[in-house]
């Protein structure tokens, strides 16, 4: 991989390789782009199959943090953490502690937070180090399971999404088609429920799915099943890819809005969905719930502050669709021009700033 060409192309700022030899630690830090503020994006512990595959996963996780934090309306960059190593057998104090440290010799360009194969005790060990981790303990003024707010920020997307597709917001009467019932999922049915609308799930937990039956009343299909249901709106909240060249056939919905990251196989398929008028709901927009959450962190953590930035949401999601109409583009190209957009007007801001202080500075040395 030819790195600098790489970060090149796609605008990064940085790119760290931290090790400890007594810990074990090897990790590897990418900072996409920090024009709206610091870099916040969460470290992810994984067996990679080649260190060339971590910098690949690091860079391109934390490009996507960039789009998200920014399409949130956050004051945030976007940054990503890898640790190279099996999250189950190869942890260590010493080596969340070291990393701790790498992230404080940073000086706040990097704010860290939980991922995939790292836990809020991870993040305790790194806040031993440092205060630039999010996502720990609530006894150390944490916000605590995101889950909930994640689950909260998606319904309110999908009543946004419902608008676009049905001309109101109200999902009262609407079939919701939901793969994966999960803590999100779970949480965004019973919100779905409490509103009215008729639950269709699947998971291949079936406990999980057992549940949502006895709770909210939901029917339960096979996991292959779930595409094709009769319903208003189909809404993905477990593996990724799920919209792709098999599914979208199957597809009876007019909306597509849920919980699940990198819900488009390719993206291809977010065109095929625009053709076919179905209303696409880009993932990172909708699920941003648990990083507005963790970022309210970082000025003391308020609940009603951060719920109530959760639900602006809503707004984005309209804001996406707007675009997409505006410029007759497929909704995740929307999104990315709405962040894209974002942080442009903030670069030419500070450019400007920039040269008025260098013309009020002349005008001095110039008497």
């Amino acid at each position: 991989m030819k790195i600098f060409s790489y970060m090149q192309e796609y605008d990064y700022e940085q790119l760290l390789f931290c090790q400890d030899e007594q810990s074990g630690l090897k990790a590897i830090i990418a900072i996409h782009d920090t024009t709206l503020g610091p870099a916040l994006g969460g470290t992810r512990m994984w067996t990679y199959a080649s260190e060339d595959d971590a910098v690949e996963d690091a860079l391109r996780l934390a490009k996507g943090m960039t789009y998200k934090n920014a399409a949130a309306g956050l004051n945030l960059g976007g940054g990503k953490t890898v640790i190279i190593g099996d999250p189950k057998k190869d942890k260590n104090e010493e080596m969340f502690r070291a990393f701790g440290r790498y992230i404080q010799g940073l000086n706040g360009r990097y704010i860290t937070a939980e991922d995939v194969g790292t836990t809020v005790q991870d993040m305790d060990l790194i806040h031993e180090e440092t205060d630039y981790v999010t996502g720990i303990s609530p006894a150390f003024g944490s916000s605590g399971n995101p889950s909930p707010v994640t689950a909260y920020g998606v319904y309110r997307g999908m009543k946004a999404a419902a608008k676009e597709g049905f001309g109101t917001d109200s999902l009262e009467g609407k079939t919701v088609a939901v793969q994966g019932v999960g803590n999100v999922a779970f949480t965004l049915c019973r919100h779905l429920h409490e509103e009215g609308a008729h639950l269709v799930v699947t998971d291949i937990n079936k406990e999980a799915v057992q549940r949502a039956v006895e709770e909210f009343g939901a029917k339960a299909v096979d996991p292959d099943d779930i595409y094709s249901v009769d319903c208003d709106i189909y809404a993905p909240c477990a593996l990724g890819a799920t919209i792709n060249d098999e599914t979208i056939p199957q597809l009876k919905a007019k909306v597509v809005a849920g919980a699940a990251n990198n819900q488009l196989k390719e993206t291809k398929h977010g065109d095929i969905l625009h053709e076919k008028g179905i209303v696409y709901t880009p993932d990172y927009v909708i699920n941003a719930g648990g990083v507005i959450n963790v970022a309210d962190e970082l000025h003391g953590y308020n609940k009603d502050r951060a719920m109530k930035r959760v639900e602006t949401i809503y707004d984005n999601v309209s804001r996406v669709f707007e675009i997409s109409r505006r410029d007759n583009i497929p909704t995740y190209v929307a999104a990315d021009r709405m962040a894209e957009e974002r942080i442009e007007r903030m670069r030419r801001s500070r450019s400007q700033f920039l040269q008025n202080g260098q013309h009020i500075l002349s005008r001095r040395q110039n008497g």
